[in-house]
């Protein structure tokens, strides 16, 4: 929704002609052999989406409009009063079972992940169907504008998953970062940590998982109007239940996203210099 940003910052232009981020991740994907796009979307701003996003990407690949709403609950719940949106990214992941029956990745349409977790995503399925998640070193994910929400990754002695921990207002320091506790004690990161950025694989086999840990979820959380379903929570919590096995992908890539206002200048002149680097054609669909 931006709150932060202040307006719908899915559909900011990026690019020298006009370009949202979501095409160059369309753009990625294509190239590392991804051949559908479903949008989860509230269905009041499906008319934007169709008309900036759909507009260039109908022409190129298979795409799906899926809508993420409040009342969106599994029977028997009700929505919360005082409720103003969604209720997170495992929520809207459930938005699109309807339509995914194959092997899938999930992004955020306002970050700029890189060509190649893309790749290494699509060679991971070509060799398992173990679900996976991409991370980023914490210090490529940060705002020079404010602070960020985060998933932060525990992993053992030989790099895989563990768990992951989600984190609320990290900001950036000189010596990397730093967050309040929820005991309120500050606490200090290198910014060397890996963390998610909700760049995720999966196979519909997560679907009813999802379902059952949301039910979990409203039942403990209903009540508050705040409360997110994160869906790197939930894997965290699949993958400490053995129901789940999760590789663990590293980009190669720098990351970067619409955060605030104030990020997008720096976003627009980071693909500037990916263009000149010979990352991206200019215009990007020629």
């Amino acid at each position: 929704m931006g709150s932060r940003f202040g307006g719908i910052k899915q559909v900011q232009p990026i690019g020298p002609q006009g370009e949202l981020i979501i095409e160059y991740s369309a753009f990625d994907a294509l190239r590392a052999g991804f051949s559908r796009l479903v949008l989860v979307i509230r269905k009041d701003i499906e008319a934007d989406f169709r008309a900036t996003i759909g507009r260039r990407l109908e022409q190129r690949m298979e795409v799906h409009y899926v809508h993420q709403e409040i009342a969106d609950l599994p029977a028997g719940f009700r929505p919360t009063v005082g409720r103003t949106k969604p209720w997170g990214t495992g929520h809207a992941v459930l938005a699109a079972q309807t339509i995914v029956k194959r092997p899938f990745a999930v992004i955020n349409a306002d970050d700029f992940y890189g060509a190649s977790g893309y790749q290494s995503l699509a060679a991971h399925f070509a060799a398992t169907s173990d679900y996976a998640m991409v991370g980023y070193p914490l210090r490529q994910t940060l705002s020079e504008h404010g602070t960020v929400s985060r998933g932060l990754c525990a992993t053992d002695p030989a790099g895989r998953l563990q768990h992951i921990t989600e984190i609320t207002k990290i900001e950036k320091t000189k010596e990397g970062a730093r967050y309040t506790n929820a005991a309120g004690q500050m606490q200090s990161l290198t910014g060397g940590e890996l963390v998610s950025m909700n760049f995720w694989g999966f196979t519909p086999a997560v679907f009813p998982q999802l379902e059952e840990l949301f039910h979990d979820f409203l039942r403990k959380h209903q009540a508050d109007p705040k409360a997110e379903f994160y869906l790197p929570t939930a894997l965290s919590a699949l993958n400490e239940s053995k129901k789940a096995r999760i590789s663990l992908l590293q980009s190669k890539d720098e990351w970067f996203g619409l955060t605030y206002r104030e990020d997008l200048p720096a976003s627009q002149s980071a693909v500037k210099a990916l263009i000149k680097a010979g990352r991206y054609p200019a215009p990007l669909w020629g």
